[in-house]
């Protein structure tokens, strides 16, 4: 039996698969006085509170080389899945992990995907891998496959502050400014180069979602996999599900919660959107 993990940091909102063997490389969201780390020990709905209240400069820390050795643990291969490197060095850091691992230990293989996304786009790409193996394709056979894949796969948002990606300098102060006033949400999407690019500026909730669901529709979602990813707004969550299956009748809608990293970035009321462009 083939000893495979499927990894990720924790960008991917997952703490295990359901076949698989999974582990999670850590990110950390840090101020002055507190340091929280993005696992399965996380006081998320704590973590979210301070963050609407703290007045302190934060930032975000990356898995480092050694935080995704310990994730890759003895496996013989490991696939491994990093947050956009438009964001972050954790794709880098597993870089450098895997050349470590492979050099340390002849014969064992790693690949390592840069996502150019979050959330619930890494969801799709960890079920895909998982999948895949499941119908015992081969470790190059699935390292062929990936990239194609991956090519047909899209993140959507919503958020309703920007406060905390203008404080990391992920988007411009004057853009952060917007969401928020008199109800106006941004919707946004990941980029072909991995940046996240706001596109519309939508007043109420209501105009999101369907904001939403009209770039779902145009950039391909006929009967692929939807995963939503909420931060304490499961009502949105449920009413863009019901609409996506009312207008994609064959799509297989998911609903599940941002984790730490993605929760410090989409804060109260954001929604990730990952899908399938097929």
């Amino acid at each position: 039996m083939r000893n495979i993990k499927i990894v990720a940091d924790s960008s991917a909102n997952l703490l295990s698969l359901n076949t698989a063997p999974f582990s999670v490389a850590p990110l950390k969201i840090i101020t002055a006085e507190r340091e929280f780390v993005d696992d399965s020990s996380l006081d998320l709905d704590g973590m979210i509170e301070y963050f609407s209240r703290c007045k302190l400069r934060s930032h975000t820390s990356c898995p480092n080389p050694e935080d995704w050795l310990a994730a890759f643990g003895d496996a013989e291969e490991v696939y491994c899945i990093a947050i956009t490197s438009g964001l972050s060095g954790s794709f880098n850091a597993a870089c450098v992990a895997k050349s470590i691992y492979e050099t340390e230990h002849p014969g064992r293989r790693v690949y390592v995907i840069d996502s150019l996304s979050a959330g619930p786009e890494l969801t799709l790409i960890a079920e895909k891998i998982e999948e895949l193996a499941h119908q015992g394709r081969s470790f190059d056979e699935i390292c062929a496959y990936m990239p194609e894949y991956t090519q047909n796969t899209g993140l959507v948002f919503m958020l309703e502050s920007l406060k905390n990606f203008a404080a990391n300098g992920r988007v411009s102060p004057a853009v952060a400014k917007i969401a928020g006033v008199l109800g106006i949400r941004i919707v946004g999407k990941a980029g072909d180069k991995g940046t996240l690019e706001p596109t519309d500026k939508c007043r109420g909730e209501e105009k999101s979602l369907n904001s939403i669901l009209k770039h779902l529709k145009a950039n391909g979602l006929k009967k692929g996999k939807v995963r939503l990813a909420h931060c304490m707004n499961e009502p949105a969550a449920l009413k863009l599900k019901s609409m996506i299956e009312k207008e994609v009748p064959e799509a297989k809608v998911s609903i599940g919660i941002n984790l730490g990293l993605c929760s410090y970035y989409a804060e109260k009321g954001g929604l990730l959107v990952g899908y399938e462009k097929m």
